[in-house]
């Protein structure tokens, strides 16, 4: 039987293409616009197909020539739109538009664009949890109806990674549609704070488990990374684990130096090597963390490891790009999760690809 088929729009550096393809899938293409990131994906050899373009200058027609493959012969769609109008920032800055009202939220209409041309079996879309607050209510449910009116049955999660196995407390909204009486749900967490017998969980993966052997003394000394910027000391004094918000009076400070919420929650955040790491961020930072409990900002090697990218994946341009290139994927380890459960949900209903029905678009 041959391998189940993908396309990736919005593939970044290919964190959710590796882990599809560890699921069993063929990357037949990826599509992305960031020459950083398709030199990223040619390094490491993710599709033989590499298309560097924004999605709204390629055609489907395009897509299913490189590919080879006809409306409906493909078997999964996958790729996250690019995130600043549903991001949890974007909350806070009332001045900003909204939703579909920013013209960043194009990404998000040239994904169904694909999406209704191919006909996939299958789509696989990631995004920030914030597609479903209310305030973004009009975005997240263009993508229901969409779909709905494509004939896919829909379903979507907020999935937290650290909950199968990745150690990182990183959470997104993955929505999967699949038709042709293709069913699908999502797994159940392998994973969780505290081990349960009862669940059958398996206590969360910590940053020390995965980071331990990086953590050598040559490592320990900051060699030029500035962590906390001038406000370094105190950034020193900051528990494991912890962040600004330590050296506040309603923390029980006895000499705040900070109100009450008034830093973005990323501020001066330190790593507990007992817990599973905070949100890696797409941007490298002296004061937004999270930083490594030895006071320092964090190496590209170490933001590998807590994304759950093999050692010996590559990644091209600086050390800029090279971080928002890691902290803008999907962790491998969470794309293979997801990915064998859509492969099992494909091959309970597999038919050849001549009888896969065609859905009418318009």
């Amino acid at each position: 039987m041959p391998s189940p088929t993908l396309v990736s729009l919005y593939s970044g550096c290919g964190g959710l293409d590796l882990g599809l393809k560890r699921a069993g899938f063929d990357a037949l293409a990826c599509v992305e616009m960031s020459h950083d990131c398709c030199e990223s994906l040619r390094l490491n050899r993710v599709s033989s197909n590499i298309v560097e373009s924004g999605i709204e200058e390629v055609t489907s027609q395009q897509i299913l020539e490189l590919t080879k493959l006809n409306v409906g012969e493909l078997d999964l769609l996958a790729g996250g739109p690019p995130c600043p109008p549903y991001s949890k920032s974007r909350f806070y800055r009332k001045e900003k538009p909204r939703a579909l009202q920013d013209p960043a939220a194009i990404t998000l209409k040239e994904y169904l664009r694909v999406l209704g041309d191919l006909q996939p079996r299958a789509f696989l879309m990631e995004n920030v949890p914030g597609l479903k607050y209310d305030v973004h209510k009009e975005a997240f449910d263009l993508v229901l109806r969409t779909a709905s009116d494509l004939g896919y049955s829909v379903t979507d999660s907020i999935v937290n990674a650290a909950n199968y196995g990745v150690p990182q407390i990183r959470e997104r909204l993955f929505i999967v549609g699949t038709r042709d009486g293709v069913s699908f749900e999502f797994p159940t967490a392998t994973h969780s704070e505290r081990s349960d017998e009862d669940l059958f969980t398996q206590p969360w993966v910590t940053a020390g488990n995965v980071l331990a052997d990086l953590d050598t003394e040559e490592a320990a000394d900051d060699s030029g990374h500035y962590a906390g910027g001038r406000f370094n000391e105190l950034l020193k004094k900051v528990p494991p684990g912890d962040n600004y918000l330590f050296f506040t009076e309603q923390r029980g400070h006895a000499k705040p130096v900070f109100k009450w919420r008034s830093r973005y929650w990323s501020f001066l955040l330190k790593l507990s090597p007992n817990k599973p790491s905070w949100t890696i961020q797409a941007r490298r930072s002296n004061n937004m963390g999270p930083f490594h409990w030895r006071n320092r900002i964090l190496r590209i090697e170490e933001i590998k490891r807590l994304q759950t990218f093999p050692d010996d994946w590559q990644l091209y341009g600086k050390i800029d790009s090279q971080w928002r290139q890691i902290g803008n994927a999907v962790p491998p380890l969470l794309g293979t999760v997801l990915g064998n459960q859509i492969v099992r949900a494909l091959k309970a209903t597999e038919r050849p690809r001549s009888q896969r029905k065609q859905v009418a678009v318009g």
